[in-house]
């Protein structure tokens, strides 16, 4: 039997931790992760999301408070999503406009407070508009392309000239992101990069996010028009590169856990920064386990964001940032 054992015993190298570690083939850090933080009116206010257990919206100084824990915590980079007063959404989004809006607000406080901290805005209607879609509708209740881009590129202008790093348009319209790249360098903003949701999915993982930017109950039919269909994973690699030739520095696909085949795809047909986002589902799936006693927390947050990493991610969008920087931290 010895004999006819096999030489290479591949326990080997797992047998010590100092071992495991140089064998690693993929190492995750707190410099991999973007923290979504939600924004609210006010000053001093914490709004906890029911659906999101552990995340909040917070007031502009607070959010000013996570900046600096970020940073503490080595985490690149913030997103930020506006919860918009009913009061103030409108059928046209016109208060994506709005230079003082709450996204502006937030970005400007947070870019005099921890400027080495990047930041990273959402660019889609959604957050601003009375019927929950992400662009303009027509009285048939579609969605249209290129009024709805129009209304982008000054949404975009808008981040940027407020201090944003990377405009990110999530909206899914065909051809945004050649004009906002041209618009940006126009006006001056030619390092302001763009991370394009190159592949975002028609999914039943949002419902969570929708709570927190208060869009909830607010839209008018699906958005399958214009988020792709799950079933489709060549439609993916076509929408990537368009968005590659157009100017995006970098895509992202989302969801994030149900879709890394889509980024181990992209990452090895294009060989580009690919970042995926584990949405607010994915999150909300992995504290139920957790208040059910089915999963320990932080072992089950450090395997699911090295798997982005082993699929392919540059880095990740996820709730959990702060939460797992820390856990690394300790290490």
């Amino acid at each position: 039997m010895t004999a006819a054992y096999p030489a290479l015993r591949l326990r080997r190298t797992r047998a010590h931790g100092w071992s495991r570690r140089l064998h690693a083939e993929n190492v995750l850090t707190a410099a991999d992760l973007i923290w979504p933080l939600f924004v609210t009116e006010g000053e001093g206010v914490e709004e906890p999301i029911a659906t999101l257990p552990g995340v909040s919206r917070w007031s502009v100084d607070l959010v000013v408070a996570r900046a600096r824990e970020a940073h503490a915590l080595g985490i690149a980079c913030l997103a930020l999503f506006p919860n918009t007063q009913r009061e103030r959404r409108s059928d046209d989004g016109a208060e994506a406009l709005n230079p003082d809006n709450l996204m502006c607000r937030a970005i400007r406080a947070i870019k005099a407070a921890v400027p080495e901290i990047g930041v990273l805005t959402d660019v889609a209607l959604d957050p601003y508009t009375a019927h929950g879609h992400d662009g303009l509708i027509d009285a048939a209740g579609y969605v249209m392309n290129d009024a709805t881009v129009a209304v982008l590129i000054e949404q975009s202008l808008n981040q940027a000239r407020a201090g944003a790093d990377i405009i990110a348009p999530s909206d899914m319209m065909d051809g945004r992101v050649g004009l906002i790249r041209t618009a940006l360098e126009r006006d001056g903003h030619a390092n302001v990069q763009i991370m394009s949701y190159a592949a975002k999915y028609a999914s039943a993982f949002y419902g969570p996010f929708r709570d927190a930017v208060g869009s909830r109950g607010l839209l008018k039919g699906d958005k399958t028009t214009y988020q792709m269909d799950p079933a489709n994973a060549e439609e993916a690699l076509r929408e990537v590169a368009l968005d590659l030739a157009e100017g995006a520095d970098s895509v992202m696909v989302k969801p994030g856990l149900p879709y890394l085949d889509i980024v181990r795809r992209v990452k090895d047909r294009f060989e580009v920064p690919v970042f995926a986002y584990q949405v607010s589902g994915e999150y909300a799936m992995i504290e139920a386990a957790v208040a059910a006693g089915a999963a320990d927390r932080d072992a089950m947050v450090l395997e699911t964001l090295l798997a982005f990493k082993r699929a392919g991610c540059s880095g990740v969008l996820t709730y959990h940032a702060a939460h797992a920087a820390r856990l690394l931290a300790a290490r």
